[in-house]
Parts: C-alpha cells; structure tokens; sequence
C-alpha cells in the first residue's frame, strides 16, 4: 500500500467526484435494523460518514442522538449545512480522524468504513471500536465479502472477519446480504457485533 489515505486524499476524492461508494440513498441493510430499533434515544456514531444519507434516515424517523465523523472537511462542512436544522441538538458532526476519538457510544455503524482504511490497520479497528462501544454496544453494518486488485476500496471474507473480531465482540449475525443494492448483489456480509464488556 503505497497510497496515504489521510485527509487530502479522501478530500481530493470528494473534489474530483470519485465517489463510487456513495449509492446516493440509506443503505438497505441498514434501513431494515434500524427500523426495529425501539429506543430512538440511543447514541449512534458512523465514522467515515461521507454524505451521511444512513444519518438522515435516522433523523427523519426520530432518532435524538447522532455523532457523524468524517476525516475530509468537504463532507464535514457539506453536512453541517444541509443538517444544520439537527446540528447541536441532536446532531452532532466532527471533522476527525477516527481514531483519535474517546466517545463512547449505544452504536457504531459500519458502510464503507472498513474497506477505506489500510488493511494493515485493521486490528487497530477492532481495538478501537471496542474502546468506543459501551458495555453491550453494538456493532453494525456491513463488510465487503469480496477482494480487490488494489483499493481503497479493501476487501475481505466472513474468515478472516471472524478470527479479527472473535477476541471483543460476541458474533451475533455475520451472514450474506439478501437485500443488498445490485452492484453489491451477493459480495457483501452484514453484522451484528456485540462488546464483549457486557460479559464484566
């Protein structure tokens, strides 16, 4: 991986329009957990949040509390002008890179995250999801099942997912996608990590 994925790079995608992740619309996959979601008031935080249409959703449908981070100010400063109705109340949207964070949160969501990071930076991922999720918090969303030639985007199997999260979360649903959008038909897994904290 000769490539620096830092802010320039992901702002120079954004500049330049190349932005084949960005399906324009909330994820199916996720669209379907969260709507049976009862407790609206739960903290809920997706990192490399890029235009943020799963935020949206959650917003329109009444959710309270939502933190956006994205490592770009492009989308930072986009969002905070198309959201700033939610922004400060129950919105919050920060210009960062992921691991500097120290929140800790209900939810992380997971679309299009994973594969943008170098995969030598994966268990470092892992760690910090797991210092970033509450006692029993979750992890959910959805991993590409699929390799690449070269990324972003980076790609990966249900294995090799497995033995990187098995040590702190509990695997509650790793299986294929059944509604994800055509492109992505039959490469993508979805999942439903639990912190292992929960355990004491």
């Amino acid at each position: 991986m000769n490539k620096k994925l830092d802010a320039d790079f992901w702002s120079d995608r954004y500049s330049n329009k190349e932005t084949g992740w960005d399906i324009g619309n909330v994820s199916a996959p996720l669209k379907a957990y969260f709507d049976q979601v009862s407790d609206k008031s739960i903290s809920i935080m997706i990192p490399g949040c890029g235009n943020a249409y799963e935020a949206e959703y959650l917003l329109a449908n009444g959710f309270t509390n939502i933190t956006l981070v994205d490592i770009s100010p492009l989308p930072v400063n986009a969002l905070k002008e198309k959201l700033k109705a939610y922004d400060g109340k129950q919105l919050h949207i920060i210009c960062d890179d992921f691991f500097n964070l120290e929140q800790r949160f209900d939810c992380i969501v997971e679309q299009t995250f994973f594969c943008a990071l170098d995969p030598s930076l994966r268990e470092k991922y892992v760690d910090k999801m797991h210092a970033l999720l509450k006692p029993g918090g979750k992890l959910v969303g959805v991993l590409f099942n699929r390799s690449f030639e070269e990324g972003p985007p980076f790609g990966g199997n249900v294995e090799e997912y497995r033995n990187l999260f098995m040590e702190k979360f509990i695997i509650k649903t790793m299986e294929p996608c059944y509604n994800s959008i055509s492109p992505r038909s039959g490469s993508e897994v979805f999942l439903v990590l639990v912190n292992k904290d929960q355990l004491g």
